[in-house]
């Protein structure tokens, strides 16, 4: 007799922008109970975008205590924590209900996202990361050396420096959009340069913008190709930005990324400042729904 397939419906949403086929591919397994890590890494990399989340239900009160149980999987790795798996996966547990924040549960402890429903407008999360851990700052020439950059490239008026919110980023500013359009980064170079000082990937920014409401224009690629938008590394970047004067404190900015690979994403961030403390660190944008399915395991 053959055996009974397991039916797991998914989710798949596009995070940090309200126009459908843009911003960066989630897709949300609503209930992963009963799946095995094994099963989620290959479910992972069967949907085979930056990140698949896997929502873990438990009863009311664990809930309303810890937050939502919420695991993050690339196509290769679990993650304690990423940007828009957080976002969007809120988004879709907010559902229709109207409320104002959901708090999960992630690797890296609890995460809150908080929502507004301006009128006539999409609804807007903003996420709350983990306080920064700013790490150290990088020799130019080493960067440019381990990324396969072009010497003049880098920003000589800002540091690279490695920035955690829950994942540490290296950022790297770069002189222009010429720059950044034409990047070719190398990623063996880079990821031995990174184990050794302690990021995980590398965040490319520069000052110069396509959009002129933007502040950065970003780009961040990795073991899985470009990320269209990568908002725990915006939360680095947010943390950076305040900490050397590219943005104000509680200042609201936007970060444009996805540009170059036609997925194009507004992240809206700020940060606070208090006593040489950067803190508060937020992270923000609008997710659409564009697809519904089932997996057969």
């Amino acid at each position: 007799m053959a055996k009974e397939l397991r039916r797991l419906p998914f989710v798949q949403l596009d995070v940090f922008t309200s126009r459908p086929l843009e911003g960066n591919p989630l897709a949300v397994f609503p209930d992963g109970r009963g799946l095995s890590d094994e099963q989620m890494q290959a479910l992972a990399r069967e949907m085979n975008l930056s990140e698949t989340t896997f929502v873990m239900p438990r009863d009311a009160a664990a809930e309303r205590s810890h937050g939502v149980r919420v695991r993050i999987f690339t196509v290769e790795e679990e993650l304690p924590f990423a940007g828009h798996p957080t976002l969007g996966t809120a988004f879709l547990l907010r559902g229709s209900s109207g409320a104002s924040e959901v708090v999960l549960d992630l690797n890296v402890g609890k995460v809150l996202v908080r929502f507004e429903d301006p009128p006539g407008q999409p609804t807007f999360g903003e996420m709350t990361q983990v306080d920064p851990k700013f790490g150290p700052t990088h020799d130019r020439e080493a960067v440019v050396r381990a990324a396969g950059l072009r010497d003049g490239d880098v920003d000589p008026s800002l540091p690279i420096q490695t920035v955690s919110t829950g994942l540490a980023f290296t950022v790297v500013p770069l002189r222009g959009l010429g720059i950044m359009r034409e990047l070719q980064v190398d990623l063996k170079a880079s990821a031995e340069y990174l184990e050794r000082s302690g990021g995980k990937f590398f965040y490319f920014v520069t000052r110069e913008t396509a959009d002129p409401a933007a502040r950065l224009h970003a780009r961040m690629m990795f073991y899985n190709g470009e990320d269209p938008a990568t908002g725990s590394a915006a939360g680095c970047a947010a943390a950076w930005m305040v900490a050397h004067g590219v943005a104000e404190s509680d200042e609201r900015v936007l970060i444009e990324q996805g540009i170059e690979m036609r997925r194009p994403s507004r992240i809206f961030v700020r940060a606070s400042k208090t006593h040489d403390r950067v803190v508060n660190v937020r992270v923000g944008g609008n997710v659409v729904e564009v697809l519904r399915g089932e997996v057969f395991l």
